[in-house]
């Protein structure tokens, strides 16, 4: 039977061996941080400037590729399986993936933000992640506050919506709500008012048209996470959208956070086609950009 010691020193000898390719630049947990519970977060180290690979033929060369993408190019392996760190990375990326789909954006960010927040026909996130159909529609009420505090009919509406990610919101809106107003303000074009949609689909873009009775609507929404980020929004715009209007005529920004499209760098380039939306009266594939 093993002591008590002896799983400590195993334990210890393991995240050596993870630690021990230079590139990697991972802490090591020593004996005393494991005493203490403290197992230093995998999470910090870039995964794009770590190589696991040991001697490569080309270190340079696989580096630079790495750094075109997060997606896990060499990573090595023990025997048959994936190494440890490789192992503990990937469950860290599937946990903050699920966190991202179950958790709510927190109240105090909408109110940090002054968005005012309604909600789609779905009660709670269970309702939300079975009944992909009702997440589609604004609850009366939501329509209702959206008509008594939304400037009516004003050129350029902005909402948010939760998606399938709350941390795509929390991570990217404080950056990018701003640049599109400040974009769309230097094109002189006058926005309504911004608020939150929870429990929202990407077609609940078809109420607020109708409800704000906006020129151009556009929709800032988490995107479905993976192990690469879980904090991906996208946004989806539309020229005098209506209930039911076809897939193709919204014209979509996708890939925002910050590994992907900056948030700022976005949202001054959603406020150049907003422009040009208004100016060609048309959105989707009929829009030429």
């Amino acid at each position: 039977m093993v002591t008590e010691k002896e799983l400590k020193e195993i334990i210890e000898k393991v995240l050596m061996e993870v630690s021990a390719n230079k590139d990697s630049k991972t802490i090591v947990a020593t004996g005393d941080d494991i005493e203490n519970g403290e197992i230093p977060d995998i999470t910090k180290v870039d995964i794009r400037k770590q190589l696991l690979v040991p001697n490569p033929c080309d270190r340079e060369e696989y580096l630079k590729m790495k750094e075109t993408t997060p997606a896990r190019l060499g990573v090595w392996r023990t025997g048959p399986r994936y190494k440890t760190e490789t192992m503990l990375r990937f469950r860290a990326d599937h946990a903050a993936a699920q966190d991202a789909v179950f958790s709510n954006v927190n109240e105090d960010f909408l109110n940090e933000m002054g968005l005012f927040s309604i909600h789609t026909k779905c009660k709670n996130k269970d309702e939300y992640i079975t009944r992909p159909d009702i997440g589609k529609e604004v609850s009366e009420e939501g329509i209702k506050l959206v008509k008594e505090k939304c400037v009516k009919n004003p050129q350029v509406q902005i909402f948010a919506a939760d998606g399938l990610s709350s941390a795509a919101i929390e991570a990217n809106l404080k950056d990018i709500l701003p640049a599109i107003v400040q974009g769309l303000e230097v094109h002189r074009i006058k926005v309504g008012t911004p608020f939150f949609i929870k429990f929202g689909r990407v077609r609940a873009i078809d109420d607020v048209c109708e409800s704000t009775g906006a020129e151009v609507v556009c929709e800032l929404i988490g995107e479905r996470p993976g192990l690469a980020t879980a904090e991906s929004m996208s946004a989806y715009i539309v020229y005098k959208g209506f209930k039911g209007m076809p897939e193709a005529q919204m014209t979509v920004v996708s890939n925002i956070h910050k590994q992907g499209i900056a948030p700022v760098e976005a949202g001054a380039y959603i406020a150049d086609i907003i422009k040009l939306m208004l100016e060609k009266k048309t959105s989707g594939v009929d829009l030429k950009l």
